[in-house]
């Protein structure tokens, strides 16, 4: 290559000088130029000598007097927080798609390391953005597709106060003069709702167009990067400073378009302008650790400015507040709660009464005696169930033995009985109940003279036997039911305790709602999964709508497509990060969704990956095939 036609960073430097001294030689021809620019640089240089006043590591620092005080903060952090940042948040963003040797390279060459940082800070930026918008963009996408009493109860209920009196006098004039209450204030909603989609639609598409340029360039380096890394990835930063001049543009069009007959509040006091950087020579030389440090500023300027811009534009048009939403009925809330404190201090001490002392006392007692009788109470009875079985069933033996003293006893009248009725001798083990039927015959023959028999007869004494038989039968049924109900005490004891366990058990069920109520992606329970679920599916729509533009030949809009691509991804990336490394799939699934963003695989074997993925892991299977 041709000397002339090189030109190193260093090179660079003293051309910006040049400029910066002709720049500085127009300024003096303009008087209130020079007056701004020297009460700019005066009270830059105060409030700088005021903020390092307050913060001693600052005041170590030297900085050259031609730079503001500004710029010196802009500087320092872009030198310190933010590549600190980009380290830190590296494991959690869409990987960059560069070959599995690259990081290796990167431990040996620091400067590559640096702009490796760079281009996953942009992305990282990007995909914030870029979620900021497409949340909004949602929501008024939502209510978009709502009937027009839902546009209408939107506009007056949902925007708060100020837009509930403005929207409830436009509908009451319209409806008194005109007629047309609901239908003037449904195409206002309408307009309303769509000018929102628009610029939001726009925005998106820019950024998403930006991000797939950047993933795209750096997909182009490839195994390059292996050869020669620090040239390849240096030369990446001056395409992304020409990507950056052509989002400004395209973002300058959404603005330019947003301020011509805008209906919403508040307009831009300056258009987005980013940094340029002057004249380099991607083939050049080699880059000098200053031109590279240089670059690097600039390009977190940028996209420091990006951000600035953005929250501006979006906060304009973003979704109203939860706050601003439900103020309705959180002003309800407010008037029942003053209400209710009001009837409380009615009852009070303060006011001269004893109610809510009363109450209180009623509560606990009520509490105290529900937690006796069905905690207390059934734990104390399962304990000594399970711990005092050896004294229950010492004191079980001894009834026995009382029971069978009754036995014997009646053993013995029944057989005295018999020999003298019968007049013979009977074996000591004769059965009772033979011995029971003599007695009841004789029983039955003396009651036909039951005076004359009971003075001088059998009958009294057949009576006799008849109760300690009775007396027996008692005994033994009273025996068996203490048997029944202390072998079921432990049930009765559980039983006492069901409430207590049902209402243990309700509180749980509340808690574990509470702790799994984050629906999002990230979270737990069967509605996150459901989620994580519907990303993949959105991939694949992405994925089959890229195709689509490409086969069409829209080129501009295949880049978009692909961009949302690249967003989808990177929010399911995030979503299934912890939950796949908790079951050991995060190797494998973060390869397939790396996969996924790389700008030249095939179409059909994206689709492959995807179906995949549905199948094969973990954080991805419904709850039914888990």
């Amino acid at each position: 290559m041709d000397d002339s036609n090189q030109h190193s960073p260093s090179s660079s430097s003293t051309t910006a000088t040049a400029a910066a001294a002709a720049a500085a030689a127009a300024a003096t021809s303009s008087p209130a130029s020079s007056n701004f620019s020297s009460s700019y640089q005066y009270y830059s240089k105060l409030l700088r000598k005021r903020f390092t006043g307050f913060i001693p590591s600052l005041s170590d620092l030297k900085f050259p007097e031609k730079i503001t005080f500004l710029e010196n903060v802009s500087s320092l952090f872009k030198r310190t927080v933010v590549p600190s940042t980009s380290r830190r948040r590296r494991g959690n963003c869409l990987p960059l798609p560069l070959p599995s040797g690259a990081l290796e390279s990167f431990k040996l060459t620091p400067d590559a390391a640096r702009v490796y940082e760079v281009l996953g800070d942009i992305s990282e930026h990007i995909f914030f953005n870029l979620h900021s918008v497409e949340k909004n963009l949602q929501f008024w996408q939502a209510r978009a597709e709502g009937s027009t009493s839902q546009k209408v109860y939107f506009m007056v209920f949902e925007r708060g106060p100020r837009a509930f009196l403005d929207g409830s006098g436009q509908l009451l004039h319209d409806y008194l003069f005109h007629g047309t209450g609901m239908q003037s204030l449904s195409s206002t909603a309408s307009a309303h709702i769509s000018e929102r989609i628009s610029v939001l639609t726009s925005l998106r598409y820019s950024l998403a167009t930006f991000l797939a340029q950047v993933y795209v360039e750096v997909d182009k380096v490839g195994e390059q990067i292996l050869k020669e890394p620090e040239k390849s990835l240096t030369s990446l930063l001056s395409t992304v400073n020409v990507l950056f001049l052509d989002l400004e543009t395209s973002i300058g069009h959404v603005s330019a378009i947003r301020q011509t007959g805008s209906s919403v509040d508040g307009s831009y006091s300056s258009p987005l302008l980013f940094e340029k950087l002057p004249g380099i020579n991607q083939q050049g030389s080699q880059w000098t650790d200053c031109a590279i440090r240089d670059t690097i500023n600039l390009i977190y300027l940028n996209l420091g400015k990006l951000d600035v811009y953005l929250s501006l534009l979006v906060a304009k048009h973003q979704k109203p507040r939860k706050m601003t939403q439900h103020w309705v009925r959180y002003t309800v809330g407010a008037v029942g709660i003053t209400v209710f404190s009001l009837w409380l201090l009615r009852h009070s001490r303060l006011a001269g009464s004893s109610d809510i002392d009363n109450w209180i006392l009623d509560a606990k007692e009520s509490v105290t005696a529900f937690m006796t009788d069905h905690v207390e109470q059934p734990l104390l009875a399962i304990r000594d169930e399970l711990f005092e079985t050896f004294r229950q069933r010492h004191r079980g033996m001894m009834e026995l033995e009382e029971v069978q003293l009754t036995s014997n006893s009646l053993h013995r009248m029944l057989l005295a009985f018999s020999e003298q009725t019968k007049g013979q001798k009977f074996p000591p083990n004769a059965s009772d109940q033979e011995m029971l039927e003599i007695v009841m015959g004789r029983y039955e023959k003396e009651l036909m003279h039951p005076i004359q028999n009971l003075l001088g007869g059998e009958l009294a004494r057949a009576m006799l036997i008849q109760i300690q038989k009775l007396k027996l039968d008692i005994e033994t049924a009273m025996l068996e039911l203490n048997q029944i109900l202390r072998a079921n005490e432990i049930n009765f004891a559980i039983l006492a305790a069901l409430p207590a366990f049902f209402l243990s058990l309700v509180v749980l069920m509340l808690l574990r709602a509470w702790v799994k109520q984050d629906t999002r992606a990230e979270g737990k329970g069967r509605i996150a999964r459901v989620q994580r679920r519907l990303l993949i599916v959105e991939v694949e729509k992405k994925i089959m709508q890229f195709q689509s533009r490409i086969d069409q030949g829209l080129e501009k809009d295949a880049q978009c497509m692909y961009g949302l691509v690249l967003y989808t991804l990177d929010r399911l990336y995030r979503a299934v990060e912890r939950h796949a490394k908790s079951t050991g799939e995060w190797q494998c699934l973060r390869q397939d969704i790396s996969d996924l963003g790389k700008p030249n695989l095939q179409t059909a074997h994206k689709l492959m990956v995807t179906s995949r993925m549905e199948r094969m892991y973990d954080c991805l299977l419904p709850s039914t095939r888990r």
